[in-house]
């Protein structure tokens, strides 16, 4: 007996610690494929793993959060002037409340609520909601391997390096320099910098990645057209067409949008098939929808007046070529090791020692844009991970016009890379089905700030040419025209 009972200690011993559960549970576990309608389905999961309905209504919470940013920004100010206003005229240095009992010059509450008002930040402070969910229903333990090693966090970690080293100064000039040849066509004015951006930018997605592109055509925009004062309706079309043309100019290859990159290995897409069955349709859409914003708005476009440079900046020396160079060649070799985020990682860190050692001829290196939107991506993939459970079932109930309109309109709630990724697992999937997912997914990547990956990064940069913040529903009504154009081009042509 004593013989049995070490004989199974050592073969415990030797099988090592028991595995726990998958988390989240496998699609293929729930054996629902006999269930009777979507909603049984949805009603089965739930019962299965009640997670999913509070990893789900988290996820809501994020969501409705960022509708009401800008009103939380204002309350911030709102705190601030009354902080102000106790403070008197005579002001004391930050820290010295203590030493004569008046209130320190920061507001502890302003801050907090500036910081609840971020937009890029709201999706990672709901991960703790959303941590604190897994630890109460699946332990510690899973909690930690979750958000700690199962998330992939490479397309975060690549946005944060390729925003950074798009927006160095020279890259820009260089962007700016080919923008401007395409631009004097129309005589360099503001509406013909604005039609050359929309329609160049994007398409440069295709190259330079999307996260890069929208970096570069958004800190041009600012520079060439947003600094001019449109109106606030000019001002969301802008948006909305900026967000809708980067979503789908990164179709022209198979290694450059992020819901490509999900669906290109395990479909076998390559440099042919995209340009043939997305490339050239994105671009005639983009093309179409910038002539139909053009159209709408040519009276305020062709009164804007290009502002006089600043002396400092007409001033300034022209950056050297070879520095130029040397700048794409870390621009390049980053999107060549995008799926290898310790290499570029490491690159990032050699670019950061040229940047110093040729300061002379950069601008600063701003990492906190670039930060912040790397943590709202950060925040989305977490969030994104445990939603599977039911877009997999809506994704793999529609046929090809109801899965891409499904796709568009899933798209507003979720990372358009989530979409097609789940559309990866479902089996049996046609050509047909293929195309539709992903035209839906990238035809929505427009619509709102959480439907396409580059999308944070531009609001970051645009943000500060929106006084009251950027109005989740004024982006959607900005971006409605030029998503209805473009997929038409994708079920049309």
């Amino acid at each position: 007996m004593a013989a049995t009972s070490l004989a199974l200690a050592v073969a415990g011993v030797a099988a090592g610690p028991a595995l726990p559960a998958p988390f989240p549970v496998p699609l293929e576990s729930y054996g629902d494929a006999g269930a009777t309608g979507l909603w049984g389905v949805l009603v089965g999961r739930v019962a299965a793993e009640p997670f999913n309905l509070v990893a789900s209504l988290i996820f809501l919470a994020a969501i409705v959060h960022t509708f009401f940013a800008g009103r939380i920004r204002h309350w911030a100010h709102l705190v601030e002037e009354r902080h102000r206003a106790r403070l008197g005229a005579a002001a004391v240095p930050p820290g010295d409340a203590d030493a004569d009992g008046r209130p320190d010059e920061v507001s502890f509450p302003g801050q907090v609520l500036h910081f609840l008002g971020e937009v890029e930040a709201i999706f990672g402070l709901w991960v703790l909601a959303l941590a604190g969910a897994i630890v109460g229903f699946k332990g510690l333990d899973i909690a930690i391997h979750y958000v700690g090693t199962q998330v992939n966090y490479t397309e975060p970690l690549f946005v944060v390096v390729i925003m950074t080293l798009a927006s160095t100064r020279p890259v820009l000039l260089l962007a700016e320099r080919c923008l401007h040849a395409a631009s004097r066509l129309g005589g360099a004015t503001p509406a013909a910098w604005w039609l050359s951006i929309l329609t160049l930018g994007p398409l440069l997605g295709s190259f330079i990645t999307e996260p890069a592109a929208m970096t570069i055509s958004a800190l041009l925009l600012g520079k060439q057209f947003y600094a001019l004062q449109p109106s606030a309706r000019l001002k969301y079309a802008t948006l909305g067409l900026l967000f809708v043309n980067i979503s789908v100019g990164g179709t022209l290859t198979h290694f450059a949008a992020p819901p490509v990159l999900m669906v290109a290995a395990p479909w076998k897409w390559d440099l042919a098939y995209m340009f043939t069955h997305f490339g050239w349709k994105a671009a005639v859409g983009i093309v179409v929808a910038n002539a139909a914003y053009f159209a709408a708005f040519r009276r305020e476009l062709g009164a804007l007046r290009p502002a006089a440079a600043p002396v400092a900046a007409r001033a300034e020396a022209p950056v050297p070529a070879w520095i130029t160079a040397v700048h794409v060649a870390f621009l390049g070799i980053t999107v060549w090791l995008a799926h290898y985020p310790a290499l570029f990682i490491g690159g990032f860190l050699f670019f950061l020692a040229f940047a110093q050692a040729t300061a002379h001829h950069q601008a600063k290196v701003d990492l906190r844009p670039a930060l912040l939107v790397g943590f709202f991506l950060a925040g989305l993939v977490n969030h994104g991970g445990v939603q599977g459970w039911w877009i997999e079932p809506i994704l793999s109930r529609l046929g090809e016009l109801p899965l891409f309109l499904g796709a568009t309109f899933l798209t507003a709630f979720n990372d358009n890379a989530a979409i097609t990724y789940l559309a990866t697992l479902v089996p049996g999937f046609s050509d047909g089905l293929k195309y539709a997912v992903v035209a839906g997914a990238v035809t929505g990547g427009g619509l709102t700030v959480i439907a396409n990956a580059p999308n944070p990064a531009g609001q970051s940069i645009l943000a500060r040419f929106f006084p009251a913040g950027i109005s989740p529903l004024g982006l959607l009504l900005g971006a409605l025209l030029p998503t209805v154009v473009v997929g038409l081009a994708f079920v049309l042509l």
